[in-house]
């Protein structure tokens, strides 16, 4: 089904999930055989995943980077690995380059989650390891974008800039 969510006969339990201020998706949807759990198939890993809040908003966030802003698939990295004081951390996504150098760092949070100062300090520690040009910070209703000026200064943007062109 394009542009829609595939529940299978598992709509009722889906619809909990709140609506995202972010464009519609096709996201295939079921219950895990033994632990009855919902889950939500990620494309670019090619694996299900257990279904939670966050997970929801981070399945809309790869689908609207790939089919609304121009991403391809390829530079998509899912829970990033990011060392921050000795101590293994990941990020959500990360954006790379055609060149690998890192463009864009997202960090999701569950809808009834606030992006907040802690989300922005979060984000901020990471990025200072991953060095990204932009940052978006999203519960799926709220987003924030900030740009790293290379000087350690993050600017607030209106938007995600054409991320397209980066890869043309």
């Amino acid at each position: 089904m394009r542009g829609g969510i595939v529940f299978n006969s598992y709509f009722w339990e889906v619809k909990r999930f709140p609506k995202l201020n972010l464009p519609p998706c096709s996201l295939r949807v079921s219950k895990d055989p033994r632990s009855g759990a919902l889950r939500i198939w990620d494309k670019t890993r090619s694996i299900w995943l257990v279904l939670t809040p966050e997970e929801w908003v981070r399945r809309h966030v790869v689908e609207y980077l790939t089919n609304g802003a121009g991403v391809p698939e390829k530079f998509i990295s899912h829970e990033y690995s990011v060392t921050v004081s000795g101590m293994a951390q990941r990020a959500d996504i990360v954006v790379t380059g055609r060149d690998g150098s890192p463009l864009l760092l997202v960090e999701c949070k569950a809808p009834g989650i606030g992006i907040d100062k802690s989300v922005y300090a979060q984000a901020v520690r990471y990025n200072h390891i991953v060095g990204a040009k932009f940052i978006l910070l999203t519960n799926g209703l709220t987003h924030c974008v900030l740009c790293n000026d290379s000087k350690g200064n993050y600017l607030r943007e209106s938007a995600l800039p054409d991320l397209g062109t980066y890869f043309r």
